[in-house]
């Protein structure tokens, strides 16, 4: 069980995404096309999560690496797998210089671990062992499919919600508030996006906690994280689409700090995951994030 009851806060979150969906559901149409966006949001999810290794890679431009081409990740990655109990997922390198890694795949029978070549250059082989354990935690807590489905369904209530905003709604909803629909237009897309970006943070402490007893060594991913701020800092990556949406994969957030305050930031700030490392390795309880 987790320290911080994150799997109940995950559950909490999901709670309030679905109810601001169903929220939408019941002014549109008095509630008649709530199923139809249910069982949109359903397939867009599902999309999404049956092809998460295939988008976050193709994202990355990333290439599959073999034993030899990379023998300390190859290694590293055996390792913990076998440790783990769980198969050996294809390793890939993205060639860019921006340190970073991911790990994606529907499962474990389907996982890909990719490490930037700013990673691999940055990190040593302790620092990269505590980065590659937390990835992998990611498959094994199910974590794309956790991400994916607030996703779907944060992207399903943002397209409702520009309906309402395009058509109106005081004629096709018996006279309701037009100003409480424009409020619900506006705020509801926002809303969502908040709670997507706070499950994906809850799911980054858990990977930070899980990968640390997965490698018995919570210090290296601390130091790690400590040189990835750095890192990424110098050499951000370009907010283009396609790397946006696999960004909350990633061990540390890509891009520069400004673009993005804690609020809207797919990570929990680095000194807090810090903190939490060093509080393991010593046995203390740390403090309690805050969103």
């Amino acid at each position: 069980m987790h320290k911080h009851y994150n799997g109940l806060k995950t559950t909490m979150l999901f709670g309030a995404i679905w109810a601001l969906f169903l929220g939408l559901g019941a002014v549109i149409g008095n509630g008649r096309y709530i199923w139809l966006f249910a069982l949109f949001g359903l397939g867009t999810t599902f999309y999404s999560y049956w092809n998460s290794d295939k988008l976050a890679i193709k994202a990355m431009r990333a290439v599959p690496v073999t034993r030899e081409q990379q023998p300390g990740m190859y290694r590293i990655v055996e390792e913990l797998s076998a440790a783990a109990d769980k198969p050996m997922p294809r390793l890939y390198v993205s060639p860019t210089a921006a340190p970073n890694a991911f790990a994606t795949g529907r499962n474990p029978q389907h996982a890909a671990v990719c490490c930037t070549a700013g990673i691999l250059a940055l990190l040593d082989e302790r620092e990269l062992r505590g980065v590659l354990g937390h990835e992998l935690m990611h498959v094994y807590n199910r974590d794309i499919l956790t991400s994916s489905m607030a996703a779907g369904i944060a992207g399903v209530i943002t397209s409702v919600a520009q309906m309402m905003l395009f058509f109106g709604g005081s004629n096709r909803n018996n006279g309701a508030n037009p100003l409480a629909l424009l409020a619900m237009a506006l705020l509801a897309p926002f809303a969502a996006m908040v709670i997507q970006l706070a499950i994906s943070r809850t799911r980054e402490y858990d990977a930070d906690q899980d990968g640390s007893e997965l490698t018995g060594d919570p210090l290296a991913l601390a130091s790690a994280l400590r040189k990835l701020e750095a890192g990424t800092a110098r050499a951000p990556l370009a907010p283009e689409p396609a790397i946006v949406n696999a960004s909350h994969m990633m061990i540390a957030n890509p891009f520069r700090g400004r673009d993005a305050t804690k609020l809207f930031s797919t990570h929990p700030p680095m000194a807090q995951r810090i903190a939490r490392l060093e509080a393991m390795a010593t046995g203390r309880q740390p403090g309690i994030e805050r969103y």
